[in-house]
């Protein structure tokens, strides 16, 4: 076995699938990638191995599951994680168990209340580079997320996703509603948005609380509400301290610190940071 993996890594166009090297283990490509470094004449920059600098720009480890590609093996390996659901590394204070290990460590700063990241205009230090990166663009006033639509900017890409569901929104109105509920008569666009309506006339509530026998339609609601039970707010807005159950909750909260208001309304232009203000903003038009 590992002579094929040496051979594969030294065959530049050759495609080698996640079958050829999940069985081995990750701590092994770690060694083998760090044997034999090798210097570049020109430029003087040491590589890990001889095929390295000629292959910079080549993917030939590819997935066998989502055809997903990557340039070394070991890149490979950390991505089966995401499909065999494989978290190796455990929090010993809260026991959440992540993928990789630098996910862990960042994780571990919550516990620790580490902030080693900092600006250098403001001297406002993060725990993640991540938030560091967000919060410059409050600096530079630079917004790279563009809606290839409307051509409106925004600084995160999450404000990007919620902009571009108002251009959704309009679209859906240009559809027929084809999937009608035999009850009540009601018509959706979508077949599954009839499927989770049909619940409310069965009143059937499939997805249970463990711990105080509440039902939820939606499995979604669910995770929701067990957050109310473990009291545990995991996302901490870096700029303010304020915490949140959910990671989208905290990417709606960073709107009031970017000002950004991706929901616009394309009869009257007016913005909302909020897409159920943006709805009720809707029905005065209607």
């Amino acid at each position: 076995m590992e002579e094929n993996i040496s051979e594969n890594r030294h065959a530049a166009s050759k495609v080698v699938h996640s079958s050829e090297i999940s069985k081995v283990p990750l701590e092994q490509f770690d060694a083998q990638l760090n044997q034999n470094p090798q210097d570049c004449e020109i430029s003087g920059n040491s590589f890990r191995n001889t095929s390295s600098s000629t292959r910079m720009k080549e993917k030939p480890y590819a997935c066998d599951v989502c055809s997903k590609a990557f340039r070394r093996s070991h890149d490979l390996k950390l991505h089966l994680r995401i499909h065999t659901k494989e978290k190796p590394y455990v929090c010993e204070v809260c026991s959440q168990a992540f993928t990789q290990n630098s996910s862990l460590k960042s994780h571990l700063r919550i516990h620790t209340k580490e902030k080693p990241y900092v600006c250098e205009v403001c001297s406002k230090t993060f725990a993640r580079s991540g938030y560091l990166k967000t919060h410059l663009l409050t600096h530079s006033k630079e917004k790279p997320h563009a809606c290839e639509v409307c051509s409106k900017t925004f600084t995160q890409i999450g404000s990007l996703k919620s902009h571009l569901l108002t251009h959704f929104h309009l679209l859906t109105h240009s559809k027929e509603r084809s999937h009608a509920c035999e009850v009540c008569s009601k018509a959706f666009y979508y077949r599954n948005n009839l499927k989770s309506h049909l619940l409310t006339h069965s009143k059937e509530k499939p997805h249970a609380c463990e711990v105080c026998s509440k039902a939820f339609y939606y499995k979604n609601s669910l995770k929701s509400h067990l957050l109310t039970h473990s009291k545990e707010k995991p996302h901490t807005c870096e700029i303010c301290g304020k915490a949140f159950p959910e990671r989208s909750k905290l990417l709606r909260h960073l709107r009031v610190h970017t000002k950004e208001k991706p929901y616009t309304c394309d009869i009257c232009s007016k913005a909302f940071s909020e897409s159920c203000n943006f709805k009720r903003h809707l029905r005065i038009h209607s």
